[in-house]
């Protein structure tokens, strides 16, 4: 008797299997959704003796695909992708034009939630979701795309570079005028505001005073993992922040911040905006999509 109409194995071992590959690691697998290691292994385990071949080659690091693995690598990963597209195309025509974009929670507040209210103005029949975090956004199917600094490690993402930064110290008036023109053992020497972020593509201040050729002591004494929270004890006069020039501009227009002259560097990496493909995005949210990138050219984020 046939199981199936396709004749296809359990749903769920393909799952994990595409999971696996795109990962190239159960452990990153069983992360995406949301269970064990072991259980990763279990369906894929099951899914080769349903095939009665290999599809891992398991190894002291890690594991790579062997040739039977990458062909079916490929057939899933290209169907999942047009089931995906299909499934956006039906959201996007039941939800009245949905779309969900991430950030942390500083880029939402400092720059994306304005944008949104400008988008809104203009098209006011598309429904924009925000989902602010200070984490990575590894487990948000429900994300179109999220604003991100430096590219995320999934190759399947698509990644459009929005801008490069510039990374200042800033702090409140009062302290920006005492430091006036301070060296950088002045700035080593005061309270530095840490971000301790899960996500580490974030330049940090030892990474900062080493691109100036500083190779004095960082002392490490204050430690926050949220930047809103970074600016806000700057702005208090708590110490000094490692400022985005571009993210940051609103608080410097309105004098809340101030940044500490004259030392300053390029960002290593870009802001990206990054998601899925836009053949895979409903027309709302390419329309969106299309909106930020227009606001970062003329220089309103």
């Amino acid at each position: 008797m046939s199981r199936r109409h396709y004749n296809l194995p359990p749903l769920t071992t393909l799952s994990a299997f595409e999971a696996a590959a795109r990962h190239l690691s159960f452990k990153n697998a069983a992360e995406e959704l949301s269970v064990t290691p072991g259980a990763v292994s279990h369906q894929i385990k099951a899914l080769e003796g349903d095939l009665d071949t290999t599809l891992f080659q398991r190894k002291h690091r890690g594991v790579d695909l062997t040739e039977d693995g990458k062909a079916l690598y490929e057939a899933l990963s290209s169907s999942f992708s047009r089931i995906s597209k299909v499934l956006a195309s039906i959201r996007d025509r039941k939800s009245g034009g949905k779309v969900t974009v991430g950030s942390t929670i500083a880029v939402a507040a400092l720059w994306l939630s304005p944008a949104v209210i400008r988008f809104w103005r203009e098209m006011p029949e598309v429904n924009v979701d925000q989902i602010s975090q200070d984490r990575p956004f590894r487990d948000r199917p429900d994300v179109d795309f999220f604003i991100r600094y430096g590219q995320d490690a999934d190759p399947s993402l698509s990644h459009t570079p929005l801008f490069r930064d510039h990374l200042i110290p800033v702090a409140s008036p009062e302290v920006a005028d005492r430091l006036a023109g301070a060296s950088l053992e002045d700035l080593a020497a005061e309270r530095l505001i840490h971000l301790d972020s899960e996500d580490r593509s974030w330049t940090t201040w030892p990474e900062w005073f080493r691109q100036l050729g500083y190779g004095g002591q960082v002392p490490i004494e204050s430690r926050v993992n949220s930047y809103s929270v970074a600016l806000q004890l700057a702005r208090k006069g708590a110490g000094l922040a490692l400022g985005w020039r571009r993210l940051i501009l609103p608080m410097l227009q309105s004098g809340k911040l101030v940044p500490i002259g004259p030392h300053h560097v390029p960002a290593p990496n870009q802001f990206y905006l990054v998601g899925r493909p836009d053949d895979e995005l409903s027309d709302s949210a390419r329309a969106l999509k299309a909106w930020i990138i227009q606001e970062v050219q003329e220089g309103s984020v």
